[in-house]
């Protein structure tokens, strides 16, 4: 089984988008098992500057105020979800649509990062405290593809947003994945983050926990979240750039990327 981790940045590229959803498409018919968690932060971005709400990044995390809350429900939830969902379903797949929460999947807290040692309060922006694979096997055991918005929810019932890397990683975990692959707009890991000529071809979980304090932006909760899956039951992760589609044909063989073992 392998979970997909399908970023933001490459899926509001149109023409990338239809490309990499008939490949996982074509995956899935041909009998293999996949659950895909889908990001959407350009879209997000777009829905807050409509509705003149600011957005602000801390860490790679959203600073999320109720009011941006609402906007990343209704956008995560509504437009991102149902589109990706359809678009599967019109190559054939019997995808099924759900957030984090839906079936008791993720249950999460507020997270609170710390900044030169003081706690930040960035909103309701959530982390796992507990991942139940159950309604996902069951899904999968009967041929269905989950597509999965990382939007979370409290005991309480309080909507959470949750970073997508963060959630794809607790998830994979749980369903002990053989791979999670992250498709995103950068080649892979890079050992002297950002420089693109540094990149690791592959490495260790060890290792890589040894450098995570050094990674940045948008690659601090993916190497978060890498970190989480191995650790707690994927078999390996792997990253690549799906702007070009080869990487993920290669990626489905096993090949390419950054790849991290245990």
């Amino acid at each position: 089984m392998i979970l997909i981790k399908y970023g933001g940045h490459v899926l509001d590229n149109p023409e990338s988008n239809e490309e990499i959803v008939k490949t996982i498409a074509k995956f899935h018919t041909s009998g293999q098992q996949v659950v895909v968690v889908h990001g959407g932060g350009p879209a997000i971005n777009e829905e807050l500057r409509i509705h003149n709400i600011e957005s602000e990044m801390v860490h790679g995390y959203r600073k999320t105020s109720p009011e941006a809350m609402e906007i990343v429900q209704q956008t995560l939830c509504g437009g991102v979800l149902r589109n990706l969902t359809n678009s599967f379903i019109g190559y054939g797949v019997n995808a099924v649509g759900i957030s984090t929460g839906d079936g008791g999947t993720l249950r999460a807290q507020k997270f609170t990062p710390i900044e030169d040692g003081d706690a930040v309060d960035i909103g309701l922006v959530g982390e796992p405290t507990l991942v139940d694979p159950a309604f996902l096997n069951l899904l999968l055991s009967n041929g269905y593809l989950p597509i999965i918005s990382p939007v979370a929810v409290q005991e309480d019932g309080q909507a959470l947003n949750i970073n997508g890397d963060i959630a794809a990683g607790a998830i994979a975990g749980a369903l002990e994945a053989t791979e999670i692959l992250f498709i995103t707009d950068v080649a892979g890991i890079y050992r002297n983050w950002p420089d693109p000529d540094s990149i690791i071809t592959e490495i260790t979980q060890v290792e890589l926990s040894g450098i995570s304090e050094t990674f940045a932006d948008g690659m601090a909760p993916k190497v978060k979240a890498v970190l989480t899956a191995l650790a707690s039951g994927a078999r390996r992760a792997r990253i690549i750039d799906g702007r070009d589609i080869s990487n993920l044909h290669s990626a489905l063989q096993g090949h390419g990327g950054t790849v991290v073992t245990k």
